[in-house]
């Protein structure tokens, strides 16, 4: 037996391999940006920073969409999981003020066709585009016994860039300014291990049992069926803020750890904020998430976004600008003295 088909049988297959490896110059040409020396092919993707900025810094995160992919594999919607990982990734970035420089992806598991790894490569592709972002190379590792078969996880890791006298670190903000919010587009990429338990989906049944679940729809949704609410993707923001960013003290992303674990993290020792939780209205599926699971309300924010997937902390003179230019954002609280507690959930 050859050494290729020993390893083709040992669950890796290096002619699969090869023939996956070489589409991937076409698909990563789809989001490149001018300063791309190369991307696939000399074992690493070189990036010219160029000279258009007076002091940049670099800003660098990793993350992944965690157990949300159970349910991307049973709905057969590979396409979405490349617009999750690079808006939670582009998010994190975005927290100090960073514009997305490029993106490399790390696939890793289990007889997945080059077909499934096509759709995921090409979904990255894709959202890179859409937020000026290169996709400059990443990994694709075949992990049979150590990932069962059919199943994969995907991790992204994002490098931008950001003027030193730009950079967004939680030391402008000051007692009396406003948190703003931005509505999330649901659960984005975090809570699904809670909320998959919770709803019955994604517990290990058979693929088909998955997808029928998925197509049910709750009286709460108003007519979405739960598959359409909990694969809604996460929103980039950059965009969206990027022309008022000189505007902003700080900004945190409600990811993993919610409103408690995150707001904190961009506020000055001595400080608390305030959040008025009456200021928005919660998305159903976050409601039903609470109604099936009997949750405490105090639990829900502090694993959800519950609607608000970016808080804006902004001074008090640029609260009218910052609304003007983000119609769909809301004042949500406020940043005061406090020696106890960091963040104050009202209204619950």
């Amino acid at each position: 037996m050859s050494e290729e088909r020993a390893y083709a049988a040992a669950g890796v297959d290096i002619a699969a391999r090869g023939r996956f490896a070489a589409s991937l110059p076409g698909i990563l040409a789809r989001a490149r940006r001018p300063e791309v020396l190369s991307d696939a092919g000399p074992f690493s993707g070189l990036f010219q920073l160029g000279g258009r900025y007076r002091d940049p810094v670099l800003a660098a995160s990793a993350d992944g969409i965690g157990t949300k992919v159970r349910l991307q594999m049973a709905a057969d919607r590979l396409d979405l999981c490349g617009t999750d990982i690079i808006g939670h990734s582009v998010n994190d970035i975005l927290a100090c003020g960073a514009e997305p420089l490029f993106f490399l992806d790390y696939i890793a598991g289990n007889a997945l066709t080059n077909e499934q790894k096509t759709t995921l490569v090409e979904g990255m592709a894709r959202a890179c585009a859409e937020v000026g972002c290169a996709l400059l190379g990443g990994e694709t590792a075949d992990m049979p016994d150590v990932y069962a078969r059919g199943e994969f996880d995907l991790a992204g890791f994002i490098v931008g860039v950001v003027e030193r006298d730009a950079v967004l670190d939680g030391t402008r903000v000051r007692a009396g300014d406003f948190l703003v919010g931005i509505p999330s587009s649901g659960l984005h990429t975090n809570g699904y291990s809670l909320a998959r338990r919770v709803l019955g989906v994604g517990m290990g049944e058979q693929a088909a049992e998955t997808r029928s679940r998925l197509d049910e729809r709750p009286a709460l949704l108003g007519g979405v069926t739960l598959g359409e609410a909990l694969l809604a993707t996460h929103r980039p923001y950059h965009r969206l803020v990027r022309p008022v960013l000189g505007q902003i003290h700080a900004i945190a992303h409600i990811t993993g750890g919610g409103f408690p674990e995150n707001l904190p993290r961009v506020l000055p020792a001595g400080l608390a904020a305030s959040v008025d939780t009456s200021s928005w209205n919660v998305p159903p599926v976050f409601r039903l998430i609470q109604e099936r699971g009997a949750i405490a309300p105090e639990e829900m924010y502090e694993v959800f976004n519950m609607g608000v997937g970016l808080i804006l902390v902004v001074d008090s003179t640029a609260l009218a600008q910052v609304l003007a230019a983000i119609p769909e954002a809301v004042p949500v609280g406020r940043v005061h003295e406090a020696a106890g507690r960091r963040v104050e959930l009202l209204g619950l």
